[in-house]
């Protein structure tokens, strides 16, 4: 019996042997995580993970009516669409902001209960904010680095717009760091040079990671004041390939150069140009006044206007950030204010505001 144990065991060694230069693959030990080699190749920046998205509120009990009246629930309203332009250290142009007033503007909102949504979901009356609170959408043109770089280690430059936004948002729990950046296809976040679509590829990547909303500004920032049907067409339709090419998701939005829209306004819906479409659920403007609910049957899906993100500038004539937000904060203002309930809107009785044909089932007057 000892002999043939003792075979046996010879017999296992022999094969643990002769298996010795075989890739087999062996399960690690209990307890042991093993770590998986990194493939070769350059080093790059880890982006920061992204932040889980904002899951729609589920009110169990919907306010009555005396909690509306309370809380002065207004779907209707209208909503500030902010454009932002270059964030940088030293002005030089009028619609330039330093990162210290950028900052200034969205503690003021945070302070005043707006919630930040994207231009995608505003245009498609997916708004989702608290009881109480103010949708606002922030919107940066011309895909400029200043609104977009990354550190050594992938993270947004602290004095990007991406970056205050951010920062103001940790400091603001309550004010959901999304906005919407509209991209000139030709210059995704860079002025030129080597790299050009790699760094828009990464940049684009994070902004959609990271629950912003990418939009359509044109392949050349070309104005459509003196452009012809077709080459509007061609850019947009250019413009719509490639930043979905580079973002890998389609923009939903398009942001006029200039805000010239072209004519027929018909045109900006969809079409199709050098063998690519596009598919546009709404368009904005230049700097202007709020705009009205996109629940409002008169809502302007393709001329929707925007506010000149500038506090109080003397070339402005009352039409800036700094006086609209004085008006709206005012008692009495018409701006729109959540019910806290997706599911319905919610509006005075007697609103001089008509509700679109394709929300009626949603209406909660009171």
């Amino acid at each position: 019996m000892r002999s043939q144990q003792a075979f046996r065991a010879f017999c296992l060694l022999a094969l643990v042997v002769l298996c010795g230069g075989m890739a087999l693959p062996l399960a690690p030990a209990r307890g042991v995580t093993r770590t998986p080699r990194p493939a070769a190749g350059p080093p790059h920046p880890t982006p920061n993970p992204a932040p889980p998205s904002p899951s729609p509120s589920k009110a169990a009990d919907p306010p009555d009516a005396a909690e509306l009246k309370k809380m002065h629930a207004d779907e209707l309203g209208v909503v500030p669409v902010v454009m932002y332009h270059r964030i940088v250290a030293k002005r030089e142009q009028a619609l330039d902001r330093t990162p210290k007033q950028l900052r200034a503007d969205l503690v003021r909102m945070a302070k005043e209960d707006y919630v930040p949504v994207t231009a995608a979901d505003f245009v498609n009356g997916r708004i989702d904010v608290p009881a109480g609170k103010h949708p606002i959408v922030l919107t940066f043109d011309d895909s400029q680095p200043s609104q977009l770089a990354f550190d050594a280690h992938g993270r947004p430059k602290p004095d990007t717009a991406v970056g205050v936004l951010l920062d103001v948002a940790r400091h603001y729990p309550g004010f959901r760091p999304v906005a919407t950046m509209y991209v000139i296809a030709a210059l995704p976040f860079q002025e030129g040079g080597a790299g050009l679509m790699a760094h828009g590829r990464q940049a684009l990547r994070w902004l959609v990671a990271h629950g912003f909303d990418v939009g359509n500004h044109t392949m050349h920032h070309s104005y459509f004041a003196s452009a012809s049907r077709k080459e509007a067409r061609r850019e947009i339709a250019t413009a719509q390939r490639r930043i979905t090419d580079l973002a890998g998701t389609a923009p939903v939005t398009l942001a006029y150069p200039g805000g010239f829209p072209p004519k027929p306004l018909g045109l900006v819906a969809k079409g199709s140009a050098d063998g690519a479409s596009y598919h546009l659920s709404g368009a904005f403007l230049a700097g202007s006044n709020p705009s009205p609910s996109p629940y409002d049957a008169d809502f302007p899906r393709y001329e929707i206007p925007r506010i000149r993100g500038q506090l109080h500038a003397k070339d402005c004539d009352g039409m800036c950030l700094g006086s609209w937000l004085d008006r709206l904060d005012k008692k009495g203002s018409d701006r729109y204010t959540s019910d806290g309930d997706p599911a319905h809107i919610a509006y005075p009785k007697g609103s001089k505001v008509r509700l679109a044909k394709r929300f009626r089932a949603m209406a909660r007057p009171y």
